[in-house]
């Protein structure tokens, strides 16, 4: 490809397209991670994290090829996001104060580097090919889309603050991402492409993994009790889909079914009923209403 030519340049904006579509991703990130830091050194977090990103990116590019043919590399990569992603949810209000900013700065920017890293594979692959092997186009792209990564971090930091729901819904893209690099790993893709519940029970782990419990601390009793409900009752029939696909009498014509058959369904839908009365017993048990106070 001719160096400033026609094609150089379409490249390059596709190239620039794709980058600030994937940049909210890094704005994600490094908007989480900084939260934490002094106000006084949230811009040197943003702006360190980012170039720091970028290298990555541009050196991601070079090896991605020779990464994907690590076994087991998807697999550890999701693992680690989903460490990121809980790590990004804990509160940090009791120890937190006691660390000096400069070891805060430099795990919040460590956090966002190894974070781009990891997340960086799937976006570098589409940027790869955008750019027909020209590592030039690479990193003009990358370049030009670092004040969108800039800007959207510093708008996602001030949002944060007027409504921290973000800090759970970032974490569950995170999660989300995760699942989705370790359903994409070789060594176990076919085994999920064959079992559609567990690719679903992949992807509401490592989502609800690192977003329940930090909901779970600012719900009051009420919603708790829903909340673990709902978790036992997925639970519950998961369990028996497990069974039945185990078992292959999904697979079997129904003139071949069984009285233990529906015997079974019976105690799988009817079943759920007296556990959530105990779940719901148990409950009250250990959260005892407090009682009313007569004037």
């Amino acid at each position: 490809m001719e160096l400033f030519s026609a094609d150089f340049f379409s490249a390059l904006m596709a190239i620039v397209l794709l980058d600030l579509v994937l940049a909210g991703d890094n704005a994600i990130v490094i908007g989480l991670a900084a939260r934490n830091v002094p106000p006084q050194m949230q811009r040197r977090v943003i702006l360190w994290g980012t170039a720091g990103a970028i290298v990555i990116r541009a050196l991601l590019t070079l090896v991605v090829v020779w990464l994907l043919k690590i076994p087991g590399f998807l697999l550890a990569g999701g693992l680690a996001l989903v460490w990121i992603a809980w790590n990004l949810t804990q509160d940090n209000d009791g120890e937190g104060h006691n660390i000096k900013p400069q070891s805060t700065v430099r795990g919040a920017i460590q956090t966002i580097v190894i974070a781009d890293a990891v997340m960086g594979v799937d976006n570098v692959l589409a940027i790869g090919g955008a750019a027909h092997g020209s590592m030039l186009l690479v990193v003009l792209g990358l370049l030009i889309s670092i004040p969108i990564v800039v800007w959207g971090s510093q708008l996602i930091l001030k949002l944060v603050d007027r409504f921290p729901i973000i800090i759970v819904l970032g974490a569950g893209v995170l999660g989300w991402t995760a699942a989705k690099m370790i359903s994409s790993e070789p060594l176990i893709k076919s085994w999920f492409e064959h079992r559609h519940l567990a690719h679903l029970a992949l992807y509401l782990l490592c989502v609800g993994g690192v977003t329940l419990p930090a909901l779970w601390r600012h719900w009051n009793d009420r919603q708790r009790e829903t909340g673990l409900l709902l978790a036992v009752m997925v639970t519950w029939l998961g369990v028996f889909d497990l069974i039945e696909e185990a078992m292959g009498w999904e697979d079997q014509p129904v003139d071949t079914w069984q009285w233990w058959h529906e015997g079974i369904d019976l105690v799988m839908w009817l079943g759920w009923v007296p556990v959530a009365v105990l779940v719901h017993k148990l409950w009250e048990k250990r959260h005892p209403k407090p009682l009313p106070v007569h004037p």
